[in-house]
Parts: C-alpha cells; sequence; structure tokens
C-alpha cells in the first residue's frame, strides 16, 4: 500500500458518456472511490484536466494565439476541481483546491509546504491550473505535483488498461505492457504522457501507473498496491 499518491484525472473521465460538461454520476462514482482511498489512511491528491470544457490545443481553439487558448484551458480545470471538491465533501471528507494562477475567492494559492500540511492532516488536496504556466500540460503539471509534494507513486487514469504498443481502439493485435520503461517510452515514441511529462518522471525515479478508471474499483485497488494496468519504472 502506497503512503501518499498523486491521480491524474483528464477532465473527459468527468464527462462521461456526455463528452462535454460534466456527469454528476460520473463525477460521484470517481469521488467515491477517491473517499474510500483517503479513509484506508492513504494520503491523496488529485491533478484534474479541462479537457471536458476546452483545451489549447483543440480544433476550437486553433485559430487562437497558444497562450491565450492555453490559458483558457488552465481556468477550465478549477471549474472540474471545484465541483470533485463539492463532491468530495459531502463526503465528510476535507478537501482543499490549490490553483498555480491566483483566484484567492475560490480556492488557495499553491504553496508545496501548505499542500503537504493539508495531506498530512487527512485532508484531499486538488490542484488546478496546472503549473500557471502555457505551453505545458496537466501531465506534466501532476508529475511535477508528485515530485514536489514525495508521492510514492503517480497514478493515471485512462480509458484502456494499461500502455499498449499501439491505440488498442485501432489495432486488435495491439500488445498490452505489464511493466516498461520511461525510456522505452521516449523511444517508441507512445502516446501515454506527453514527453515533458516522461522526461521529468524519469529523471527523478517517480514511478507510474497507467490504468483503466472504467473500472469500478480500480483506483482502490492500485493504491493498495494490487497489480492493475501498467507499471512504468526508470
Amino acid at each position: 500500500m502506497y503512503k501518499r499518491i498523486v491521480l491524474k484525472l483528464s477532465g473527459e473521465a468527468l464527462a462521461g458518456d456526455r463528452g462535454f460538461g460534466l456527469d454528476s454520476q460520473r463525477v460521484q462514482e470517481i469521488t467515491s472511490e477517491v473517499v474510500e482511498v483517503r479513509k484506508l489512511g492513504i494520503e491523496i491528491a488529485v491533478v484534474v484536466g479541462g479537457g471536458n470544457f476546452f483545451r489549447g490545443v483543440a480544433q476550437q481553439a486553433k485559430e487562437m494565439d497558444r497562450v491565450a487558448a492555453d490559458n483558457m484551458g488552465m481556468l477550465s480545470t478549477l471549474i472540474n476541481a471545484l465541483a470533485l471538491q463539492d463532491a468530495i465533501e459531502k463526503h465528510d471528507v476535507q478537501c482543499r483546491v490549490m490553483t498555480a494562477i491566483a483566484m484567492d475567492q475560490v480556492a488557495e494559492p499553491y504553496i508545496r509546504r501548505r499542500a503537504v500540511r493539508h495531506l498530512e492532516k487527512g485532508r484531499v488536496v486538488i490542484f488546478a491550473a496546472g503549473i500557471g504556466n502555457p505551453f505545458f500540460s496537466t501531465d506534466t503539471a501532476a508529475s511535477l505535483r508528485a515530485m514536489e509534494i514525495k508521492a510514492d507513486v503517480l497514478m493515471k487514469a485512462t480509458k484502456v488498461e494499461g500502455i499498449y504498443s499501439a491505440d488498442p481502439v485501432l489495432f486488435k493485435d495491439a500488445v498490452k505492457y505489464d511493466e516498461i520503461t520511461y525510456m522505452e517510452i521516449l523511444q517508441q515514441g507512445l502516446k501515454v504522457m506527453d514527453l515533458t511529462a516522461v522526461s521529468l518522471c524519469k529523471d527523478n525515479n517517480l514511478p507510474m501507473i497507467i490504468f483503466n478508471m472504467n473500472q469500478p474499483g480500480n483506483i482502490m485497488r492500485v493504491a493498495q498496491g494490487e497489480k492493475v494496468g501498467s507499471l512504468v519504472t526508470a
């Protein structure tokens, strides 16, 4: 069982089958699992994306300035973070949203020592607004925050069972890797996370687990150390 984990959620995961916006039932399902993990005594922080509202590199942002588009994407992550916070606190678990872009009236500014203290006090911490800078994805933010708070593992929730040699939706003969190294991901150009995030994890020996979050109970299984999904190590 891990002591402290960072869970990376995509914005699309919160949209459910709708593909856009927030699906309240899906939010409840995810937060219920997060709460179960916290009640086991595991310290858990969440990094959430904003692709269910706006993505800086999406089609609708093609004609926009990249910096403006990425700033809009970072603000989208805050909407998701506040929705998760509300759902978590309905389970009588304290939760704090910390944002890399100053918005004092709705969330705390991200301060590393304060984030660690919240975790030590048993609160769930949600990191919003990426790292506060354009051109960096929430994957990179998850890697960075995991290293800053000295997490034992970075857990990335996806729509597939783990890491494959090719997209398993398009290629039925794609091979699943139970274990793989960061260098192999970089060499093979596998679309697991963006290259900056992978390189950060590699340079700092941070293990990562890619797993299917559409399977109920998987967040708990991974947090307890069960062999679920694909393990990535340096």
